[in-house]
């Protein structure tokens, strides 16, 4: 990397950095007399949570070091600054710089932004990825994250996720009629459809949730967040497919202030961090998820089930009125709607004959 100096600042236009920065009681200090940039993060997870509380960690941690120092920044978990489902809001107003939390948090403020997290009966991670990255998917979140004064980017991802965890067994589609069930995102929205009571539910708050009875039912993400949270001590019955969250994509939301503050090396230092970040956590996902799924059902007593075939085939049709009327909702909804549709219907059929196939062979 180009030693960093008074010299190579000037000559890249670059000698007014010091504008950057963000006040007031909450904000962190933007620049010290050195050059040094320290940003705060926000985030939606608890404290160095498996997964998601981790890769906020590693972005972090990495653009630190790619900066060589010139931009840190410090990782508030849920609560300690704002809570859990106020990220958004925090980043763009000021009260941080850079936010970790899942786009379908957004839900109730921009209906299409789910569709950056997880879609139900949708797109899995590599075919998620797929679209952000080449089938045109920043582009229309650049879009849509614009009015909120954020850049986003893909910075995490937990894989497929499970259907969730259950105080008593589902043996068909009419025991969820009336269940108190913490389900986020247009996931949540199809439960209701099928006769939950879907809630939202903070991360770091759906043991005390489960273990008061507030809710009866809670899906996270897989066996290898889920199980740091503790959830199978309340609720034992743990449910496949994840038809509701085929993909886990944690977003980091940069302030566009803040970014646009940034010279061309920061700002590639930044997507760097975070591009490395969403790979390397689904890697890291699958080994922690394989690992904690044995020792849920070996040691902790937990009782894998799938989802009787009458509430996957319901929670379908759902499914699809629900993404038809979200197209609705405005032109940005629409607009994201067409896009991820399309690219799910035409790469569907190439993972039929790749994925599954092979999937199919190796098992027999």
């Amino acid at each position: 990397m180009t030693k960093i100096t008074r010299r190579n600042l000037a000559r890249a236009g670059i000698a007014q950095i010091g504008a950057l920065g963000l006040t007031g009681a909450l904000a962190a200090p933007a620049l010290a007399q050195s050059g040094k940039m320290r940003w705060r993060m926000v985030t939606s997870w608890p404290k160095r949570l498996p997964g998601p509380g981790m890769s906020a960690e590693r972005v972090a941690e990495r653009i630190g070091t790619l900066s060589g120092g010139r931009l840190e920044i410090s990782v508030a978990a849920a609560g300690e600054v704002v809570p859990a489902l106020e990220v958004l809001d925090a980043v763009g107003s000021g009260v941080a710089e850079v936010g970790h939390t899942a786009s379908f948090y957004w839900q109730g403020k921009e209906p299409a932004a789910a569709f950056f997290t997880t879609v139900p009966f949708g797109l899995l991670p590599n075919e998620h990825v797929a679209w952000v990255d080449a089938g045109g998917g920043q582009a229309l979140w650049d879009e849509l994250y614009a009015p909120f004064g954020v850049k986003p980017f893909m910075a995490g991802n937990t894989g497929t996720c499970m259907g969730g965890w259950f105080r008593r067994e589902i043996k068909s589609r009419d025991d969820v009629r009336g269940l108190k069930l913490r389900s986020l995102g247009l996931g949540g929205e199809v439960y209701r459809r099928l006769g939950a009571i879907p809630q939202t539910t903070a991360p770091g708050e759906i043991l005390v949730a489960l273990q008061s009875g507030l809710i009866e039912g809670a899906e996270f993400v897989g066996p290898g967040s889920d199980i740091a949270l503790g959830l199978y001590r309340y609720a034992p019955f743990y449910y496949y497919p994840g038809f509701n969250k085929p993909n886990g994509t944690g977003e980091c939301i940069v302030s566009l202030k803040a970014w646009q503050g940034l010279d061309r090396e920061l700002q590639a230092i930044v997507a760097h961090a975070c591009a490395t970040e969403a790979s390397y956590a689904l890697a890291e996902m699958e080994r922690l998820n394989v690992e904690a799924l044995v020792a849920l059902t070996t040691q902790d007593n937990v009782k894998l089930r799938a989802f009787p075939t009458d509430l996957i085939g319901a929670a379908r049709g759902e499914s699809k009125d629900v993404l038809a009327e979200l197209a609705g909702k405005g032109a940005g909804a629409a607009k994201v709607h067409a896009s991820y549709t399309a690219f799910r219907d035409k790469v569907s059929s190439w993972s039929r004959i790749s994925a599954k196939a092979v999937l199919q062979a190796r098992e027999g």
